[in-house]
């Protein structure tokens, strides 16, 4: 892993962010004031109880949410002030996300599951597509396993597939929302051991929400969050 030395910007920048929600009469604070800096090349964890704040947070980092204040820097540029539409192109150019529950279309292929994401993002030619797919199914160990649908992959190998999908536009950013939450502990550590192989060969920053403290402590940091607040900031102290 190579992360950036402390004379380059971080690749992230919050700065007394809140989020606060209108839920009918009752004015929810999700986000209290957080302020956090995550260098390139990072593996963060953000851990914390039921609401504590920490899936607002990486939807706030993942530009998936606006918050309702405060400043959030991506590779020094200011994200809060962006239209929905810039924000949807900082997604594609910097993030790759995986989720819980995999979000893979059933009635489609593992090769046609990864082209998704550059179908969206257009212009690229279907032969590049193919090519890239391929390549990001291989670089997960399902080179194998091309043609085969959702329902004829295990758990393990689903997640495996939504990982190259997120991977293919060659995002700096890998995010992943629960990744593990849906898998029994061996293959979640398999999911996690591959995380950090991206992380360590291919420098790409991790940021993982999860209430796993197993699966925290697979990251560089752990940071807790209570009641839309970050409690503490500790390196995980993993070898």
């Amino acid at each position: 892993m190579a992360v950036a030395g402390p004379s380059e910007p971080p690749l992230i920048r919050v700065t007394d962010v809140a989020k606060v929600y209108d839920v009918g009469s009752v004015r929810v604070e999700a986000l209290r004031g957080v302020s956090l800096a995550i260098r390139r090349g990072e593996y963060v964890a953000l851990v914390g109880p039921s609401g504590s704040g920490k899936s607002t947070l990486m939807n706030t980092l993942g530009c998936l949410d606006r918050p309702t204040s405060g400043s959030y820097r991506l590779d020094d540029r200011e994200v809060t002030t962006l239209s929905k539409d810039e924000r949807a192109a900082v997604r594609n150019r910097h993030l790759g996300f995986v989720f819980q529950n995999f979000n893979l279309l059933a009635r489609t292929t593992a090769l046609e599951n990864v082209e998704l994401p550059m179908i969206y993002a257009r212009g690229v030619p279907a032969r590049e597509r193919r090519s890239r797919a391929r390549a990001a199914l291989e670089s997960v160990g399902l080179g194998d396993r091309l043609d085969h649908h959702p329902a004829q992959l295990s758990g393990g190998q689903q997640q495996r597939v939504a990982i190259a999908r997120a991977l293919v536009n060659g995002p700096s950013i890998l995010m992943g929302d629960e990744p593990t939450g849906n898998l029994d502990s061996r293959t979640g550590q398999d999911v996690i051991d591959l995380f950090r192989r991206l992380n360590r060969d291919q420098g790409l920053t991790v940021i993982i929400v999860t209430h796993d403290h197993g699966v925290a402590a697979a990251a560089d940091r752990i940071i807790t969050l209570r009641d839309g607040l970050i409690v503490s900031d500790t390196p995980a102290g993993h070898s």
